[in-house]
C-alpha cells in the first residue's frame, strides 16, 4: 500500500480568528472593511491581506476570474489602508517633534 504524503496545511495551527462565513463572496469594499476589523484580524491589516491571499491560493483553479479579480481588488484596498495608516503615523510623529522643538 503506497504511503500518502502529508499535506503542509495539516501542520498549521493558529490563534487568530477565522473570517466570517461567506465574506469572500461579497464585493471588494465589504471584504476589505470586514477583514480589517480588529475582531477578525487581531494582528492587524497585514494578517487580513494574508487571509485573503490564503483563500485565493486554497481556491486555486476553482475560483472564477471575476471572483479572483474581486479578491485581488480587496487586497489592494487593504494595502491602501496600511499605507494610509503608516502615513498618519508619520504625520503624528512630525507633529510631536514640532511640539518638542517649540518648548
Amino acid at each position: 500500500m503506497p504511503h500518502k504524503k502529508k499535506k503542509w496545511i495539516q501542520n498549521i495551527t493558529t490563534d487568530s480568528t477565522a473570517p466570517p462565513e461567506g465574506i469572500f463572496t461579497k464585493d471588494a469594499a465589504t471584504i476589505a472593511r470586514v477583514m480589517a476589523r480588529p475582531d477578525v484580524s487581531p494582528m492587524g491589516i497585514g494578517s487580513a491581506i494574508r487571509m485573503v491571499q490564503y483563500f485565493i491560493n486554497r481556491a486555486g483553479k476553482g475560483l472564477s476570474r471575476k471572483r479572483k479579480k474581486e479578491l485581488e481588488k480587496a487586497k489592494k484596498l487593504l494595502q491602501k489602508m496600511i499605507k494610509k495608516e503608516k502615513g498618519m503615523m508619520k504625520k503624528n510623529k512630525k507633529k510631536r517633534k514640532k511640539k518638542v522643538k517649540k518648548k
